[in-house]
């Protein structure tokens, strides 16, 4: 259920497992640096840089940090790390086989499979709240996406905006944020006027304006339309349900619809333009009035209100913002369309002048998406009728393979989906790909029922039995969400899930392949642990799923 207007989705509580491997090692680094009194050393753990070598053979996981340190102290940096190497041998780290130094200093690590075993019960304990974190602190973070005049249906061009806006959020609630999901209805300016005259002609059997909208759907929304009601406001009421309805469809609900022209009716307008006088930022030049951004890093000053009098669309917008935070939100991050690029400064620069720091406000640019049938792009245009609708998208691919379509690379960069590849049934459609992933773990445990088969409980399982190179890279890459989700709430980044998903749906395919579960060949006790192991890679994909607002069928 969608919350009030102004309130917030609060974040779950989270559930509490062991210490992450890299935490432990961190600890151990630091602690060991500590008696070797150099200049720089890490004061605390968290300064420890790990990574995880691309190689297995290299390690589980490596730092660099003799190789920072080795300089700035006068030492070689091979001999400051075989130093730390066998102060570390000698600290009997838990899950630690060995400790390498490798090339100019960098120290490995390799990790013994109970480690991983480790992650297996860890996943199967926490369930659904497996990799969740309170890392955003309880922080009221408002996100606004979509808001699509509405003078039409959502197309297809708005499909990447709402898929990532809504996993954004998603994202961010997993990750201890509150979070409020908003749609700002553009519902004042020319636009809405043409579009009602739109109607009319259509209504009247006349062709629209000059500059009016031609798509299909005015003709077959105006035929619809009662002959004694208000275009613009039966129009407005139209489409506005059918954005919502559609966007529904694709599994994306708004805690809050805000209306720019009812917020013009409260006088906000006028309220803010007195709040930025007051604050000495607006000055009136040539009968204009003027916001001073340039002092606030925007390149140029800019008009608040035309010399006739007529707003510019800056002011509305700043008195959005103004609203927003002034309903108690701390942090506010706006989906822009690639066509506002060059608004962001000036935006910046205004709640700048509001009094707020710049920072609070994140503006999120998402690039053209270039649809494509037959290898020919199909183009999409509100206003010449040339449109692939968003309800279309959906009644042809599916609402799950339209979002995880679009959430597959960042939106930062232009995207090219070829329609053919979304419905097909193959492994090279990576939709199809991950949630077959899913429903061969979920056979298992239907096949087991039919055969009368049962698992014994988590503490029975022999876990150690579980080495297989298959099984231990379904276990690396479960290991690894945690931090995958940490990244992607603080970069902004749904996609890095997506990738997780793929990366872990591989890795299912390769555990079901080569390491039966329910064949008569396999021990019973080795059954039980890989058993347990495809019941954490359910787990985790549900999870991953779940973040990125995609379905997890129990069949295909």
């Amino acid at each position: 259920m969608a919350a009030a207007p102004g309130t917030m989705r609060q974040p779950m509580a989270h559930t509490e497992s062991p210490e992450p491997i890299t935490d432990t090692l961190r600890s151990a680094i630091a602690a060991a640096l500590v008696g070797f009194e150099l200049d720089g050393a890490p004061a605390a753990s968290e300064q420890v840089h790990l990574e995880r070598p691309a190689n297995v053979d290299h390690g589980d996981l490596s730092t660099n940090v003799a190789l920072a340190l080795a300089k700035r102290n006068g030492r070689n940096p091979r001999e400051l790390a075989l130093e730390l190497a066998e102060a570390l041998r000698s600290a009997g780290i838990a899950h630690v086989e060995t400790v390498e130094v490798a090339g100019p200093g960098f120290v490995n690590f390799h990790l013994a499979p109970s480690w991983l075993h480790t992650v297996l019960r860890t996943v199967v304990l926490a369930g659904g709240d497996y990799g969740r974190s309170n890392v955003g602190a309880g922080r009221r973070v408002l996100v606004e996406f979509v808001s699509a005049n509405p003078t039409g249906p959502v197309h297809a061009g708005h499909a990447r905006g709402a898929a990532y806006g809504d996993a954004l959020a998603r994202l961010l609630e997993f990750s201890g944020h509150a979070v409020g999901r908003e749609f700002y209805i553009n519902d004042r300016g020319v636009q809405m006027q043409t579009f009602a005259a739109s109607l009319t002609a259509r209504a009247e059997g006349r062709e629209p304006p000059e500059g009016g909208y031609h798509g299909a759907y005015i003709t077959d929304w105006a035929a619809s339309m009662p002959r004694d009601e208000d275009p613009l406001e039966w129009g407005y009421a139209h489409a506005l349900g059918e954005q919502r309805r559609v966007l529904g469809a694709l599994n994306v609900e708004f805690d809050h619809w805000f209306s720019e022209r009812e917020m013009v009716d409260t006088g906000a307008i006028d309220v803010t333009l007195a709040d930025l006088r007051a604050r000495g930022v607006v000055d009136e030049r040539d009968g204009a009035v003027w916001l001073r951004s340039t002092e606030f890093g925007d390149d140029k000053d800019r008009v608040l209100v035309k010399s006739d009098g007529e707003y510019t669309y800056l002011l509305p917008d700043i008195a959005y913002h103004r609203d927003k935070f002034a309903r108690g939100w701390e942090l506010l991050v706006d989906v822009w369309g690639a066509d506002h690029h060059g608004y962001v400064p000036r935006m910046k620069a205004a709640v700048e002048a509001l009094g707020h720091d710049p920072g609070d406000l994140e503006v999120v640019i998402t690039q053209l998406v270039r649809l494509e049938r037959d290898g020919v792009e199909v183009k999409i245009s509100k206003r010449s009728g040339d449109l692939v609708t968003l309800e279309e998208l959906i009644e042809e691919v599916g609402p799950d393979a339209v979002r995880l379509t679009y959430l597959l690379q960042s939106v930062d960069s232009p995207q090219t989906v070829d329609l053919d590849l979304v419905v097909s049934q193959s492994n090279e459609n990576p939709v199809f790909y991950v949630q077959m992933a899913n429903a061969r773990l979920n056979s298992i445990n239907r096949v087991a029922a039919e055969r009368g088969l049962e698992r014994v409980a988590l503490d029975a399982a022999d876990l150690s039995l579980l080495d297989h190179d298959r099984e231990l890279a379904v276990l690396r890459s479960l290991e690894v969400l945690p931090e995958t989700v940490e990244l992607a709430a603080r970069e902004r980044a749904p996609h890095k899930i997506t990738t997780w998903v793929r990366e872990l749906a591989g890795a299912v395919h390769g555990f079901y392949h080569d390491c039966p579960i329910l064949s008569p060949d396999t021990p019973e006790d080795l059954r039980n642990a890989r058993w347990w192991l495809a019941e954490a890679a359910r787990t985790g994909l549900r999870v991953g799923l779940d973040i990125l607002g995609v379905s997890a069928p129990e069949s295909m």
